[in-house]
């Protein structure tokens, strides 16, 4: 049952979010004008309260996930940092934002150690359960905290949809990458919006 309610929500959140009549063979779906301008008001290691301000004039790659995620982050971090590589000297002008969809066990500290284990211009963002639910709903993610199954209640699993979030230096979203097995085209789309000088 939890790998349907998985599949059936990165499904719906693929098809509701791929605004744009591209062919369906490219990954990367251009969203200008129809999702949101970068907004968030999170914390991050170090008691650092952080908003789309702390990024103003960087390109933002945005991820929701959770740190003890066991398949997709793990896998689309490494896949970003590969982007971040590919970038050379222009990975300064870009930050990776993952933000959490599991506050109870994410601790600002917790994340940023995880997301250090692959790039250096990630950052790990977390906050309450109403501001993480608001960004989420800004950007229509869907997740769920599943109960546990026994008694340590610490031990559960979070189902989440996939996809990356592409924002120019101005803060405005341009791009979501629904699928990121590409990392070509995601390093071609972050060069795309890259500030320019």
């Amino acid at each position: 049952m939890r790998f349907l309610f998985r599949y059936i929500m990165a499904t719906a959140c693929a098809g509701a979010m791929a605004f744009s009549a591209l062919a369906a063979e490219n990954p990367v779906h251009n969203v200008r004008g129809f999702l949101p301008d970068l907004r968030f008001t999170l914390e991050a290691a170090g008691g650092k309260t952080m908003t789309q301000e702390s990024f103003k004039g960087k390109t933002v790659m945005l991820f929701f996930g959770y740190a003890s995620c066991p398949d997709v982050c793990p896998t689309t971090m490494a896949q970003l940092s590969q982007v971040m590589s590919n970038l050379e000297d222009d990975a300064s002008k870009v930050r990776i934002l993952f933000i959490s969809v599991d506050p109870h066990r994410d601790t600002p500290e917790i994340l940023q150690a995880y997301v250090d284990a692959f790039d250096e211009n990630a950052i790990g963002l977390t906050g309450t359960e109403k501001q993480i639910a608001d960004v989420a709903r800004r950007y229509r993610v869907a997740y769920q905290i599943e109960k546990p199954s026994g008694s340590d209640k610490e031990d559960y699993e979070v189902a989440h949809s996939r996809g990356v979030y592409m924002f120019d230096a101005d803060g405005r979203a341009r791009m979501l990458a629904a699928d990121t097995e590409s990392v070509e085209a995601l390093t071609e789309s972050v060069k795309s919006l890259l500030p320019k000088g």
